[in-house]
Order: C-alpha cells, then structure tokens, then sequence
C-alpha cells in the first residue's frame, strides 16, 4: 500500500477545523493510500484512526480572529523526521500561509518533491477583514508566501485563479485546478428540490460557518433581519462554532437562532430552504457545496470559489460582498418566489454531481498520484 504524508495546519477540533484535509484524505484512503497528517491543535499527541489513516498533532499557539493563525515551534522539523521514517510516495502540504506551509521549505532543501494544495492566496486574492491585518497579510504573502509557492514542486488549486496572477508569481506552468469536491450521496435533498411543491411554511434561512468576521455572518444576520420584517414566519438560523461572549449572538439571540457547533450537518441542511455564505473572503467552500448537494437554493458573496461553484442566476444568486441590500434582496425574492428557490436548488445539485461530486475529482487524483509516482520510480 503507497502512503501519502499529508501536512495540514488543522484536522478536527473544536473550531480549528480544516474541513479539505479531512475529506481529501477520506477520498485518497479510498483510493487505495495509506495516509500520515501532521498537523497542529490545542494538544500534542498521536492518534491511528485505522490502518490507513494515522494523526500526528503538536501543540500550537493560537492567534485569534481577525488573525485565525497557529504557531507551532518545531513543525518543520518534525515533518522532516516523520518524511525520513515513514519514507511517503507523495507529500502534500494543504493550504499556504498557515505556519505548517513552512515545512515545505525544509522539506524541499532535504530534497523532496512536495505536492501544495491550496483554495486560496491570502494576501493576494483572499483577504482578511480589517485594514492591519490586511497589511499584514499581503506582506507575508509576497515574501515567505510566495517564496513557498516557488518552491512547491507542482501546486494544486480547488479553484481558477487569474493567469496573470500566477505568472506574476512565477508558478503558471505548475499549476492544475483539482477542486475538493464532495460525497453527495451523504446529503439528503429536500422536498423543494424534487418538484415544485406547495410553498413550504415556516421557511428556513441557514448560514453554517465558524463567527470570524472575514465570514460575515453579520451581514447574513442584519439582511434577513431586515426580511423577517415583512415575513415574520421565516426563521433564521446560525450554525457553527463560536465563543460564548461573541457580541453577534449576545445582540440577537432573541430572534436569531445559534445552534453552536453541530455534528448532523445534512440532517440541518435538509430542512434548509435558503442558504447564505456572505463571506468577505472565500476559498473552494465545504459548507456551500453541502448545501448545494442537499438542493437549497444557494446565496453567496461573488468572491473566490463561490463563482466557481455557482452560476449566478441557475445555480444560485450572487451578491457583491458586504452589501447588505442586495442580499436582503436575495433573501426576499427566494422567500416569495416559490419556482425560483426550488429551480436553483434543482441546478445546485445538478452542479454538483456534473462537477464536484467524488466520482468526477477521485479519477482526476488518481490520474495525478499515478503520473506523480511513476515519474520520480
């Protein structure tokens, strides 16, 4: 059995998760690999979840929000020793920028080749919200960032990224788009998705995500606030981690509900008519393409791979980010238009099973892992 060592800057705890190393690693496992993670967390320790798949995680000083950074002194050098004694067919780093992309560097002047796997360029076409960490965030990029994409022997992208951009950068010739995709036999379509039935009452609007403000779940909640008015029956419903003291959940608990952390996430998005993604920033999203294989009539910012997952208008609405009008707008005409929310949940599954469903990104791994192999035997 080959064996990948994955290298990721979270796997599953609390809110520090990193949902595309978790689901990759499932679709590489049952591709046939055997896969190592080294990531980090708020404890040390190792885990064998079965024969195929073994945790590694060290300890990280967390940086919150707006920042949402961990530091793990020593990551680099213990991904060096885990790639000497574990000696993988294929290394991949998911995800630049967060500390563990460092290790790529050392692991590349050891002399390996290194897989990147990243939804995003923070600093350069993914930004933070707020103007210092902003600054910060373009500097990295454009010094260590871009020093590591560099270095990666060849980097994969969930989603397009500008030509320009990434000759700008130096690393066209070595980039290939290969999204995350999902398992979409996991999620149950709801009954407006299969028909235009009756209109459903009481409607039920849904963001899931971590309360970090690039999300904007506050704007999700003042635009379906400002609906509610005149549609009073229609709940609003905010699911995902968050502290107890987050101010957003303090202002309207009242009349908003925040379930916390939730496990039965399809079971949720089931009973979902309308699901918003506001974020200010975006990457290939887990919790977009969930609800869109569940056949909710999908809203989302018109930023990263939310354009690349919806087509504005068939598979669900777009809206500039941050503007609030426009997605109470959104909001309103889904809630009044029974035909429409039901015909973009209807495109937003058909989407997904033509393009990101497992079945179309596992033979495109396998075709990589399999040229990547056979070209370094």
């Amino acid at each position: 059995m080959k064996t990948i060592l994955l290298i990721s800057p979270y796997w599953k705890e609390d809110h520090r998760w990193m949902v595309s190393s978790y689901k990759l690693a499932e679709l590489w496992q049952r591709l046939g690999y055997r896969v190592i993670v080294l990531c980090m967390g708020r404890t040390p320790g190792f885990t064998k979840m079965s024969e195929t798949l073994e945790i590694h995680r060290l300890k990280d000083f967390f940086l919150k929000d707006p920042w949402n950074y961990g530091i793990a002194f020593g990551f680099s050098r213990y991904a060096l020793r885990l790639a000497k004694e574990s000696n993988p067919d294929i290394i991949i780093i998911n995800k630049v920028l967060f500390w563990s992309s460092i290790a790529l560097l050392r692991l590349r002047l050891a002399g390996y080749n290194v897989l990147l796997t990243t939804d995003a360029l923070v600093g350069i076409t993914w930004w933070p919200r707020g103007r210092i960490a902003k600054i910060c965030a373009a500097i990295y990029a454009w010094t260590l960032g871009w020093l590591i994409l560099k270095c990666a022997t060849k980097i994969i992208f969930f989603h397009p990224q500008s030509p320009a951009i990434l000759k700008r950068l130096g690393i066209f010739e070595k980039s290939l788009v290969i999204p995350t995709g999902i398992d979409p036999t996991s999620y149950q379509r709801s009954a407006m998705t299969d028909g235009l039935t009756a209109h459903r009452l009481p409607l039920t609007a849904t963001y899931i995500g971590r309360l970090e403000s690039v999300k904007g779940a506050d704007d999700f909640v003042a635009a379906a606030l400002v609906v509610k008015k005149t549609h009073p029956t229609l709940t609003i419903q905010v699911v995902g981690w968050h502290p107890s003291d987050h101010p957003l959940v303090a202002a309207h608990a009242s009349r908003v509900s925040f379930t916390g952390l939730r496990n039965d996430i399809s079971k949720i998005l089931s009973a979902t008519d309308i699901f918003v993604l506001p974020s200010y920033s975006e990457g290939l999203s887990n919790a977009l393409m969930e609800a869109m294989s569940s056949g909710c009539a999908c809203i989302a910012s018109d930023v990263g791979g939310n354009r690349f997952l919806i087509q504005n208008g068939v598979s669900g609405f777009l809206f500039p980010p941050g503007d609030r009008e426009a997605l109470a707008g959104h909001i309103r005409r889904l809630v009044e238009d029974d035909s429409k929310r039901a015909s973009l949940g209807q495109q937003a599954r058909k989407r997904i099973d033509e393009m990101f469903s497992w079945a179309k990104v596992s033979e495109q791994y396998r075709t990589l892992f399999h040229e990547w192999i056979s070209s370094r035997s």
